[in-house]
C-alpha cells in the first residue's frame, strides 16, 4: 500500500443581515489516501496579507484597499495579486529575466488556439502577447485592479491603450508544441511605453515570431489621452530595457482607404464578449474583422507573415463598424506564383513550412485595411492596418 497527502484549502463564510459576505475562517486539510491521518489547521488572515505584501496592522493605502469593511475581499483572496516583486510564478510557468526586469513564460499550444492546419492562429498569438504582458506586470508587484494598470495609474484614473503594433511571423507554432515567450518594456517618447515580444520554440530555440507595440495612457472617465504622471513614470521606468524585437528606424505609414476599396464588410456590431475590462472592444477583435474581409479563396492559400496596426480611436459596444481592405496592385504576381507552385507541386505540411522553395521568394504583396465606425453624418477611423502574406500550398492540391 502506498500513501500520499496533499493540502486542500477552503473557507467558511456566512452572510450578515446586510447581505455582505464575511469570512470567518480558512482551513487547510491534509488528506491521506489510506485514511490513517487527517489534520487541519486554520490559516489566519494575516497569512494571506503577508503573501501579497501587506503587513498586519498596516494603515497604508494598500492595506485599506485589500481590506473591505474589516474583512479581506473575496476578489483579493482569489487573485492574490502580489504587492512585491516576484521572481518565479509556478502557476503561470513564468519567471523574471533580463537581470530582473524582463519576463519569460512557457506555454503549450492548446487545441482551441489552432486552426484547421493545426497551427496557432494570429489571434492566438495576439492573445498570448496580451496575457504575457499582464503577467509581467503581475510579477513586478505593480499591478493594481485595472487591466495592466499600476497603482499610480489607478490613483489618477488612467488606463493603457495601444496606439501601434507590429507583428512579424516566420513560423506558426503547432498544436501541442511548447513555446517560450519573452517580453519586456522600454520608453517611447515622453508619455508612451514600448512593449516587445519574442516567441521561440523550446525544443529547437528557433525564433517563430517577433512583435513590438506602443502604449499610451487614457483617462478612464473622460476617455481622453493623458500625459504620464511623474509617479507612474517612477513606477515603470526602472523596468525599461533599451532593446527592440523589431528594428523600426522609420515606421511605415499606412494610407487611408476610401469607399472605393475593393472589399467591404459593413454592419459589424460588437458583442458583449468582444469587450475587455476597459469596457471597449479588445484590439484582437479588430484583427478578426480585418481578416474576415479578405476573400476566403485567398486565405486558403496564403499565410500572414506580418501585420502593422495603427489605432485611432476606441470602439464601444454601441458602435457599428465597417471593414475595408484593398489588395496590392501586384495581384498578377501572385497569380504567377500560384501557377508556378502548381506546376512544381510544392507541398506544405502541418507545420506551416514550405517543402522545397524558399519562403522569402514567395511573398505576396499584401493588403491595406481600415476599420471605421459608420455614422449618420461622418465615419470615424478606428484602426488602419497593413498585412503581408506568404504563399502556402496544402496537400489537398
Amino acid at each position: 500500500m502506498f500513501t500520499f497527502s496533499c493540502p486542500v484549502s477552503f473557507s467558511i463564510s456566512c452572510s450578515s443581515s446586510n447581505g455582505n459576505i464575511q469570512n470567518h475562517g480558512d482551513y487547510r486539510v491534509n488528506i491521506n489516501v489510506n485514511g490513517s491521518s487527517c489534520t487541519r489547521r486554520p490559516i489566519k488572515h494575516h497569512t494571506l496579507l503577508n503573501e501579497v505584501g501587506v503587513k498586519e496592522g498596516s494603515t497604508s493605502l494598500s492595506a485599506i484597499q485589500f481590506l473591505e469593511n474589516g474583512h479581506i475581499s473575496e476578489e483579493k483572496i482569489r487573485q492574490r495579486i502580489p504587492r512585491q516583486k516576484q521572481l518565479v510564478d509556478p502557476y503561470r510557468q513564468g519567471l523574471i529575466t533580463e537581470r530582473g526586469v524582463g519576463y519569460r513564460q512557457t506555454v503549450v499550444v492548446r487545441s482551441y488556439e489552432v486552426g484547421p492546419d493545426k497551427t496557432a492562429t494570429l489571434e492566438s498569438l495576439l492573445n498570448l502577447f496580451q496575457e504575457t504582458a499582464l503577467n509581467h506586470v503581475w510579477m513586478s508587484g505593480l499591478l493594481s485592479n485595472g487591466f495592466g494598470a499600476t497603482h499610480g495609474m489607478m490613483r489618477n484614473n488612467l488606463i493603457w491603450v495601444v496606439s501601434r503594433m507590429h507583428v512579424q511571423v516566420d513560423h506558426y507554432p503547432i498544436w501541442g508544441e511548447v513555446i517560450e515567450i519573452d517580453t519586456w518594456v522600454g520608453a517611447s517618447g515622453k508619455n508612451g511605453m514600448r512593449r516587445d515580444w519574442v516567441i521561440r520554440s523550446q525544443a529547437t530555440g528557433s525564433t517563430y515570431a517577433r512583435a513590438t507595440s506602443t502604449w499610451v495612457m487614457m483617462n478612464e472617465q473622460t476617455r481622453r489621452l493623458s500625459k504620464m504622471p511623474d509617479e507612474v513614470r517612477d513606477e515603470i521606468s526602472p523596468w525599461f530595457i533599451q532593446k527592440q524585437a523589431i528594428n523600426e528606424a522609420v515606421p511605415d505609414k499606412i494610407v487611408k482607404l476610401d469607399d472605393k476599396a475593393k472589399h467591404v464588410n459593413s454592419d459589424l456590431k460588437p458583442k458583449r464578449s468582444d469587450l475587455d475590462m476597459n469596457q471597449h472592444v479588445n484590439n484582437v477583435k479588430y484583427v478578426r474583422w480585418m481578416l474576415e474581409t479578405i476573400p476566403d479563396k485567398f486565405l486558403e492559400c496564403h499565410q500572414l507573415s506580418s501585420i502593422i496596426l495603427e489605432y485611432r480611436r476606441e470602439c464601444g459596444s454601441s458602435d457599428v463598424v465597417q471593414s475595408l481592405c484593398q489588395p496590392d496592385e501586384d495581384e498578377s504576381f501572385a497569380n504567377g506564383v500560384q501557377q508556378n507552385l502548381l506546376t512544381n507541386k510544392v507541398l506544405v505540411g502541418g507545420n506551416g513550412r514550405l517543402g522545397s522553395l524558399d519562403i522569402n521568394t514567395l511573398t505576396y504583396g499584401g493588403y491595406t485595411h481600415l476599420l471605421q465606425t459608420t455614422g449618420e453624418t461622418q465615419n470615424e477611423e478606428i484602426v488602419r492596418g497593413r498585412t503581408r502574406w506568404n504563399r502556402k500550398i496544402c496537400t489537398g492540391l
